[in-house]
């Protein structure tokens, strides 16, 4: 049906907070001519005029540390820009560590930063007290100290915005409310607001606090609730010098930031409200809720122990208004699923400190199709529906705030909306003292505890964890036994119709041509030949193949298939996740166990590597392919729901006289490793090619045309600049992923993923070097403080010639 708009505007944008208004400025100072802002009251509005604007640059990512540190950027320009002044104070960031826990977190964060181009100094109680004399040090372990953080005025910096966006031509109507949104078959054509209808090219919903209700206009789940959070301002009786740095007590669970003076003080509290289920009403403009006394005493409290000064310094006001928070606590970024031209910028919860970068990374998006940096973590396609579920939004929401300052340790699991999609087998491996996980709602076994431990996690930052040495069990059954895993979480989708074949052809970098009964293993590249996805293919029927990714890819990798396919009708698309549980049976004796229960021969010569076809087990049929993540015999059993168990069962009877264990994925994380098996959002990414990643051997370019294989023929023939590489290290070293990599003590790179090999007896790691430097063998990779010697070798350590794979 034809939409016939009142108006016109090229790029539509919802919301005039900081993040809305930056994305205007962005998006007009890089050329676009014709963008429209609307704000249903006035700038500012909602919850960027009450925020503490506190600026930290800091991440756990490389490029999530690049957008922070690019809003740093903007705000050194933007009072020029504008003529609007900002209230940019640079004045540093000082976080204190206060137990020795929390000491490692940190310290494990200043070896990031090294890697990350970020200037960060190591800190004694004493220099601390230095650079903020207010404190009292007992307690401190260390400090550290980075001099390009500080702090902003909210409503100055989000005014200077508008100014500037304006400026460069934008609009921006503020009195404006959108009512719907007018969309059909994948695209936004306009929206409905309360002063007419407006038509779009592209749509951005940068609505905060209302961006669940704008996105349900579109028919898209949004994962973004809303909570409450507290700060106090302290009376203006404090005397202190302008250089007076930011602060962080995370082990005492509270910020400070200096203001005229006086502090502004607040914290991550338990116990926060969800608020309306992540709907607010519209009419909800520029209020705030009653003070929580008992809240914030929380951390008011701890906070005097640490600042005596506040035992002698009044409260002037305390502010408890409502805030974003997503499913995770990470911002909303990029393409709706489902949609062409709508985007997401939402579930800010420091918004403030990340407007400038996030703004110019979604014109980026917007204009060039990418935003320049793999931005997975914040990727609004990380989540499912099940994550904008009200009560599931709110329980992660409430925990996600909570967080905040908690220590975060390495593998550390979500708590809150847990038991949400099962596994048919889930109570068989609970009873066998399964630990889970959680990944995008499902409960996946973790590892096993033994008889008479404990199944719980209890992780260590610089020793081994407690599911070391379980781990090292199951990793020993599945090189000398025989191991079931439960993988009934893998994102499956069939793909189907007289042109699924052309149409995977055209995605996939490898060959998929020829008849069913073959798996491949391939990489989805974009334009510029980075991997945007990295899955199994299996042609399953005439007409019919199944794509298989993991967990938390699914919505990610089907919406990159779905924007690709015809809209003849010649291709179908259908999610069958939950439609099939999936077993690997993996190991050496894997072929004696399925020989025992099965009728169909299974044998190397009948049933090759990397086939696929269904084949009888007890009493039923599974859909059975030979393939896996560890690196040896085994096969992938893709079984109807109602069977699992049935199948699950005699496989385990089986399975016995050869010693059959369950094994979780810390087990399979440990294995891929020895085997120099990749992770896609780790290890490849939007950011890489397969000929940098040591793929190469995936890139079938003399089978014709395809997605990227221009970009790809280029690269290979140019040669690349940077090589994912492979280091041993000799022994246990901890290292979890991040770790800064050193030639002749100069950062040369960060690891991308790292981890123990148990049936090595090392620490292995992987991570990109500069070409000239992908043939040296002498590394160190810093951990902790600590230097430990990585030698360059081969990326497989265990089963080179695949002998055992292919057995």
């Amino acid at each position: 049906m034809a939409f016939h708009a009142d108006r016109h505007a090229r790029i539509v944008i919802i919301g005039g907070g900081a993040i809305g208004c930056s994305l205007a400025y962005h998006l007009a100072r890089d050329g676009e001519k014709d963008v429209l802002l609307l704000e249903k009251a006035n700038i500012t509005e909602g919850c960027t005029w009450h925020a503490a604007g506190l600026v930290g640059q800091l991440r756990s990512k490389r490029n999530l540390t690049r957008l922070m540190q690019n809003s740093v950027a903007v705000f050194d320009r933007l009072e020029e820009e504008s003529g609007q002044a900002i209230d940019w104070k640079k004045v540093g960031s000082l976080r204190l560590a206060s137990s020795p826990d929390r000491w490692s977190e940190i310290r494990r964060s200043m070896t990031q930063a090294k890697g990350f181009d970020v200037e960060c100094h190591s800190l004694s109680a004493s220099q601390a007290l230095d650079l903020f004399p207010f404190i009292q040090t007992q307690g401190v372990v260390g400090a550290a100290f980075i001099p390009s953080d500080g702090s902003i005025d909210p409503y100055a910096l989000t005014q200077a915005y508008a100014k500037a966006a304006r400026k460069f031509g934008a609009r921006l109507e503020e009195g404006t409310t959108v009512k719907d949104i007018v969309s059909e078959d994948g695209r936004v054509s306009g929206v409905i607001t309360d002063k007419g209808t407006v038509g779009c090219e592209v749509l951005v919903n940068c609505a905060g606090l209302w961006a669940k209700q704008i996105g349900a206009m579109a028919g898209v789940p949004i994962a973004a609730g809303v909570v409450e959070h507290q700060y106090f301002v302290t009376e203006k009786t404090l005397s202190f010098d302008s250089t007076l740095p930011t602060l962080r007590d995370p082990d005492n669970n509270f910020y400070l930031k200096p203001e005229v003076g006086a502090f502004a003080i607040g914290g991550w509290e338990e116990g926060t409200n969800g608020c309306w289920r992540g709907l607010p009403p519209v009419e909800f403009g520029r209020e705030l809720f009653p003070e929580n006394f008992d809240r914030l005493e929380l951390f008011a409290t701890p906070c005097t122990s640490r600042l005596p000064v506040l035992n002698e310094t009044g409260i002037r006001t305390v502010i408890n208004g409502p805030i974003p928070v997503s499913a995770d606590g990470e911002p909303i970024m990029g393409l709706a699923p489902g949609y062409a031209n709508l985007y997401l910028a939402c579930g800010f919860t420091a918004g403030i400190a990340a407007s400038g970068g996030a703004g110019q990374a979604m014109s980026n998006w917007i204009r060039e199709g990418d935003p320049g940096m793999d931005l997975w973590a914040f990727d609004a396609r990380r989540f499912g529906p099940q994550h904008a579920q009200g009560r599931f939004l709110e329980e992660r929401a409430i925990e996600a705030y909570a967080a905040y300052y908690k220590i975060h340790w390495p593998g550390e699991e979500a708590s809150a909306g847990r038991g949400l999609r099962r596994s048919p087998l889930f109570e068989r491996l609970k009873q066998s003292g399964a630990v889970f996980g959680s990944k995008s709602g499902w409960e996946r076994p973790n590892w096993f505890a033994s008889d008479g431990s404990e199944a719980v996690d209890i992780p260590s930052f610089e020793g081994k964890a407690n599911w070391f040495e379980p781990v090292a069990q199951e990793c020993h059954a599945i090189r000398n036994a025989v191991a079931l895993i439960d993988q009934s979480s893998f994102s499956k989708f069939e793909v189907s119709g007289p042109g699924a074949q052309s149409l995977l052809q055209h995605l996939a970098v490898n060959d998929l041509s020829g008849n069913p009964g073959r798996c491949v293993y391939t990489q989805l590249c974009n334009e510029r030949g980075g991997i945007e996805a990295d899955v199994t293919i299996m042609h399953v029927a005439p007409q019919k193949f199944f794509v298989v990714t993991g967990s938390g890819f699914g919505i990610r990798d089907s919406d990159w298939i779905r924007s690709h396919m015809p809209q003849d009708g010649s291709v179908s698309l259908r999610e069958v996740t939950s439609e099939f549980a999936v077993l690997n049976l993996c190991g050496p004796s894997a072929r004696t166990v399925l020989e025992a229960v099965t009728d169909n021969d299974v044998s190397n010569a009948a049933f090759p590597f990397l086939s696929v076809r269904e084949i009888e087990i007890g009493n039923a049929t599974a859909l059975t392919a030979r393939v896996g993540y560890v690196g040896e015999l085994g096969w992938e059993l893709y079984i109807p729901v109602e069977y699992a168990g049935h199948i699950y069962d005699i496989l385990w009877s089986a399975g016995q006289s050869s010693g059959i264990t369950n094994v979780g994925y810390r087990a399979i994380e440990a294995c891929r490793l020895e085997k120099g098996y990749l992770y896609w959002s780790g290890d490849i990414s939007p950011d890489y090619s397969p000929f940098e990643a040591g793929l190469g051997f995936c890139v079938a370019l003399d089978k014709g045309d395809f997605l990227g294989r221009n970009a790809l023929e280029d690269i290979k023939a140019e040669g690349v600049t940077r090589r994912l590489c492979a280091f041993r290290i000799n022994g246990f070293a901890p290292f979890h992923g991040g770790e800064t990599i050193l030639h002749q003590g100069e950062a040369v790179g960060t690891t991308t993923s790292a981890g123990y090999g148990h049936t090595v007896g090392d620490t292995i790691a992987f991570g990109y070097l500069p070409a000239d430097l992908a043939d040296v063998a002498e590394f160190a990779i810093e951990a902790f403080g600590t230097l430990y010697t990585a030698v360059r070798g081969p990326r497989c350590l265990y089963d080179a010639k695949m002998n055992r794979l292919k057995s």
